[in-house]
Parts: C-alpha cells; structure tokens; sequence
C-alpha cells in the first residue's frame, strides 16, 4: 500500500510527499527519532527508551509503521503506528490494554486495528501531512478488510488536567460509546477534582477522530510518562461519516 500526493500549503512552498507503510529499518529509525522529538523534546514526556533520541519500545517490533515522507528532503515528517489483530494476538495484548480494561471489546479484538503514536514535525502542520497519514490508514484499513480502528488520542495536561475534563464533559455528550463498547481507565484522571468552567480546548486529531465518527469509550485515562489524558477511541468502519467515506476511503488525498 502506497500513495503519493503533492500538496501545496507546507511552508508556501510546494512540497512532494509520499505516504506509506515503511519497508526499511531505517525508515522505521527516522520514525522513531521524529516521535522523540515530538514527545519528549516539544511536549515534554518521559519515556523509558533504551536508547535517547529515539523513541522505542517492545511494540515497535510488532507494528507496522505508516509514514509521510518529504520527497525532496526525504525527511520523515508524519508517522503513525499500527498493530493488527493477528500483530497483538500473537504479542499478547494492545497499546491500550496497558491504560484501559478492554473486557467489553473482546469480542472485537480479531477486527479491530490499533492505532498510536502519531505525530507530525512542527514544520509541517498546516494540515497536509494529517490528512495523507488518514487516507493511509484508510487504505490500509480498506486492504486488510478490518472492521474497527482503535486506540488512544492524548491530551496534553501543562495545566494540570482542568482542560482534559473540559473535552470529557463536552465529548460524552455526543460521542460516548454504548454501553457494551465501554473501557475502563486503569489509572482514571481525577475528574472530580478539576474545574470544567473553560470552554474546552479540543486537539485537532480528537476532532478529526469524532468528525470522521469514532465513539469515546470512556473516561480518560491518565499516562504519567506523557502526563496527557488519554481517551479511547472506536471507529466502527460501517459508521465512518460519508464526507470521511469519499475523501479517504475513495483515495482522494489532495
């Protein structure tokens, strides 16, 4: 599965980008350094990699890593990680069973892909590189026949959470799961002790999440390596909104 698209408002400058599952240790090593320089050296999180300036852990070697690449400075500039259901069957668990208790899903876990670790390089933001990784996923998606995509969407918490618990009240209004897709934070965020009074602060990604229409399971989790609130997310394919549907799933990426 590969794509490529040209898009024209990176810097205002035309850039040529390829997207695609990395087939190249190395490619997977300019991943990782990305989402070290995302994670820890912009937004501050400790992680317990083995080796600084590259972020990695045990379910690297188990995923598969989706990637945006700068053609003309062949820089990584986008990436997201993906673990399928036969990946995290013969692993043992998902990503998200570390911070949830995913009982509910069980009955799910043989359809449903998990997805985590996205980022984009802070010079590329505007839009562009986001929206190459989704029309990615859906194609891979699309390819592999799944019938759900899941995993954690963070929120960062520099000021101690009060925002995180602003987007859970505003969220489950609309967007919280039937009872049976429920999960339960293993560590859950001290909801009663935040104020909700500011209007919430959405991330674009939970935006995009819930635009395309994914369920938020529950409340949020807290991650201490992060320090983000994480809320799970489930997107039913058969439920992915019919704008989301002909722009991605059609692999119309720009």
């Amino acid at each position: 599965m590969m794509q490529t698209g040209l898009m024209a408002d990176e810097g205002r400058k035309r850039r040529h980008f390829h997207v695609g599952l990395a087939t190249h240790w190395s490619e997977i090593r300019n991943a990782q350094r990305l989402r070290w320089q995302v994670f820890v050296e912009e937004m501050g999180a400790f992680l317990n990699s083995p080796e600084p300036g590259v972020d990695r852990d045990l379910y690297d070697r188990w995923c598969e890593h989706l990637i945006v690449s700068d053609q003309d400075s062949g820089e990584v500039v986008g990436t997201y990680r993906i673990l399928s259901p036969e990946a995290a069957k013969k692993l043992g668990n998902f990503y998200s069973d570390q911070e949830f208790d995913l009982t509910r899903l069980g009955h799910l876990r043989e359809r449903m892909v998990e997805i985590g670790r996205a980022c984009v390089h802070p010079d590329y933001r505007s839009g562009s590189v986001i929206a190459l990784l989704w029309a990615g996923l859906a194609g891979y998606i699309k390819e592999r026949g799944y019938d759900y995509l899941m995993g954690c969407a963070s929120i960062a918490m520099r000021d101690g959470g009060h925002n995180a618990a602003s987007v859970w009240h505003a969220v489950r209004e609309k967007h919280l799961a039937p009872v049976e897709w429920r999960a339960f934070p293993r560590c859950p965020l001290p909801l009663d002790a935040l104020t909700t009074e500011a209007a919430p602060i959405v991330p674009p990604l939970i935006k995009r999440y819930l635009h395309a229409g994914a369920y938020v399971c529950g409340e949020p989790a807290w991650d201490p390596d992060f320090n983000t609130a994480d809320l799970l997310v489930l997107l039913p394919m058969s439920k992915v909104s019919p704008a989301y549907a002909r722009h991605f799933l059609n692999g119309q990426t720009g």
